[in-house]
């Protein structure tokens, strides 16, 4: 059996689970609702609030997926239930960030400022301390996406190894490199 599989998911008290007809199963907690669909030959059964997802065979293919859908349905009664946040650090001299809405505004030593777009369902919160690296906040219920939003923000200006410059997630160690030496001749 999939360890990560064949553990039950014990539904909170207020999140409700359905599973329709075609596969699709739907979550809907007190932050919003998400659904997923399933895979057409694995099964997700509801029994006095704990969620189990049981596969047909031993196949390599349903192993596979026994545990991906587990995963992804747990995920989802996290999201609904409590949500997801991730906050990130832009570290570098002169790097700024600023946010009106959903509309992000990098400043981070290119010759333009990068703006990018987050989608409605993350919620996005900037700040701008003295002494502290500029902060971006990002809460939502849907793990997926938030971790697609913070891989595309990372991406604008990844952390180097030289100086540390770039974005990164708060409390992420960069592996830093020596430098030349100066004078040293062979």
């Amino acid at each position: 059996m999939s360890r990560v599989g064949k553990l039950p998911i014990s539904l909170p008290d207020k999140v409700e689970v359905t599973v329709a007809s075609d596969n699709t199963v739907m979550v809907k907690g007190p932050k919003g609702t998400l659904s997923q669909k399933v895979d057409a030959d694995i099964k997700v059964q509801i029994e006095d609030g704990t969620l189990t997802v049981v596969r047909p065979t031993d196949q390599k293919r349903h192993k596979a997926l026994h545990g991906l859908y587990r995963a992804l349905i747990n995920n989802m009664v996290v999201g609904v239930s409590e949500g997801y946040v991730r906050e990130m650090e832009v570290v570098g001299v002169g790097f700024r960030v600023e946010n009106q809405g959903n509309l992000l505004t990098l400043t981070i030593g290119y010759s333009h400022p990068v703006m990018f777009y987050i989608p409605s369902e993350v919620k996005v919160t900037t700040a701008m301390e003295k002494g502290v690296p500029p902060l971006i906040r990002l809460e939502s219920t849907d793990k997926e996406l938030l971790g697609q939003i913070c891989a595309k923000i990372r991406s604008f200006r990844k952390p180097e190894p030289y100086k540390g410059k770039g974005i990164r997630f708060k409390g992420e160690k960069i592996r830093r490199k020596a430098g030349k030496t100066a004078g040293a001749k062979a």
